[in-house]
């Protein structure tokens, strides 16, 4: 009984850390800018398709070029470190198509919303084009992890490895941003922006260029997301990260909008309540795990860790 309490708790912390990292780059934009990237979820099916492809994986019989591939397949962490790096980089595109010509017109947030949303929609067609709308499964034994057990015992519990290689990369990651945040000058200069973008001007702090550091490092953590779940579970299609993405919002205002630990937590929540839905129940589970979110902000409408925003006059 202790044994599948933990395996179940270690499956749910897995999956929030997860939705923490889509959170978290939902969470950097709408600190700067004050608008929700819905392009978010197709940067993370971006992810995870460019860590197939790294990995030696061959586009389907359905795609644009059938069988074509890397001739040598590219050791997993660097292959998952690539594909975070150009889904930040296409992450900057969309910055610079979507939002870019909105902000220097001065135009309503609302546009960049659906903008934001079009971008998405195209970027998720691409790879549908490209890549076919077949499900794609990662190359078993990939560098760097053929190596490692197929499970572990912990506690008594049997863990998939990659569940627990999940866990600790986007605890890294987690913990790698919130240092960066707190202690470097660029992520200082993030927080004052974040603060009072015309202050932040004043003080001779660089916005824009603080804004594209935003949707660089959003990108990548969606992208380094959808690697991961892709070498969990495997790629469903070109919209499977949709799904994700539409958790990872369901996080942000769940644990707070535009904070930074309020994602993280709310995360977890979110992973941990999914997980402890019993599995004659699993056809519920979005419903069940937006529920909680519902509850929530009935108690709380600024979320777990959100501050009541104060309107400037």
């Amino acid at each position: 009984m202790i044994e599948a309490l933990l395996q179940t708790l270690l499956n749910g912390a897995a999956s929030g850390g997860v939705y923490a990292l889509v959170a978290l780059g939902y969470t950097l934009i709408f600190s700067v800018l004050g608008v929700i990237n819905f392009a978010q979820g197709a940067l993370f099916s971006l992810g995870g398709y460019l860590t197939y492809l790294l990995l030696g994986g061959k586009i389907g019989v359905n795609g644009a070029l059938p069988g074509w591939g890397l001739p040598v397949g590219l050791p997993f962490w660097l292959a998952l470190l690539l594909a975070a790096l150009g889904s930040g980089a296409v992450g900057l595109l969309v910055e610079r198509i979507a939002f870019a010509p909105l902000r220097r017109r001065g135009a309503e947030p609302l546009l960049s919303l659906i903008t934001s949303l079009g971008a998405g929609v195209v970027l998720v067609n691409l790879l549908q084009l490209v890549m076919g709308a077949e499900g794609y499964a990662f190359p078993q034994g990939a560098a760097g992890l053929a190596h490692l057990p197929e499970s572990l015992l912990m506690g008594g519990a049997r863990i998939r490895t990659i569940q627990v290689l999940l866990l600790a990369i986007s605890a890294l990651a987690v913990a790698a941003l919130s240092l960066w945040l707190e202690r470097s000058r660029s992520g200082k200069a993030m927080r004052a922006v974040a603060e009072d973008a015309t202050t932040a001007t004043l003080l001779g702090i660089d916005s824009v260029a603080v804004v594209r550091l935003a949707f660089l490092l959003s990108g990548m953590l969606a992208g380094l997301g959808g690697g991961l779940i892709g070498m969990s579970v495997s790629l469903a299609g070109p919209y499977f990260g949709i799904s994700y993405g539409l958790k990872g919002l369901a996080v942000l205002v769940l644990g707070g909008l535009g904070s930074v630990p309020g994602a993280i937590v709310g995360g977890l929540v979110m992973g941990l309540a999914e997980a402890l839905i019993p599995s004659e129940a699993s056809g519920w589970r979005d419903a069940l795990a937006f529920a909680v979110l519902f509850a929530v902000l009935v108690l709380r409408p600024s979320g777990l860790l959100g501050r009541r925003q104060l309107e400037k006059v």
